[in-house]
C-alpha cells in the first residue's frame, strides 16, 4: 500500500493555511517543515496548520510541529492547528500523540478552519 503525503497551501483572510494529509513521519515531515518554512519567508505570520487528513504522526513529525511553532513565535505570529475530535473513527491521531507526550497544550487548537481563522474564536482546551 503507497501513502501518499501531501500538503496544499491555501489563504484564508490574513492566515496562510497549510493542509497537511497522509503520514506524518520521518520521510515525510522535511516536507512540511519547508512548507512552514516557506510561508514564513513570503512574510506570513500567522499559520494555520489543518492536521485533519493527517493519520499518523510520529516523534519526528511533533518535531516540525514544535519548530513550526518556535519559528512563527520568533517573527511574533501564531501558530493554530486543526486537530478536529472526530477527524478519525477514533479521534485525531495527532491529537492523541501530543496529549500523550504532554506538549498539546503548547499549540493552539481548534475544530475547523473557519474557527482557527476567527479572531472571535477561542481554542479547544487542552
Amino acid at each position: 500500500m503507497v501513502v501518499a503525503f501531501k500538503v496544499t497551501g491555501d489563504e484564508q483572510g490574513d492566515w496562510a493555511v497549510l493542509r497537511v494529509s497522509g503520514e506524518l513521519d520521518l520521510v515525510t515531515s522535511p516536507v512540511l517543515r519547508q512548507h512552514v518554512h516557506d510561508v514564513v519567508a513570503e512574510g506570513r505570520h500567522s499559520l494555520v496548520l489543518d492536521l485533519s487528513d493527517v493519520y499518523f504522526c510520529d516523534s519526528s513529525g511533533v518535531g516540525v510541529l514544535i519548530a513550526s511553532r518556535r519559528l512563527i513565535r520568533s517573527c511574533q505570529g501564531e501558530l493554530r492547528l486543526i486537530l478536529p475530535a472526530e477527524g478519525a473513527p477514533d479521534g485525531s491521531h495527532v491529537n492523541r500523540v501530543l496529549g500523550a507526550l504532554g506538549v498539546r497544550r503548547l499549540f493552539d487548537v481548534h475544530p475547523d478552519v473557519d474557527s482557527a481563522t476567527d479572531e472571535e474564536a477561542g481554542p479547544l482546551s487542552a
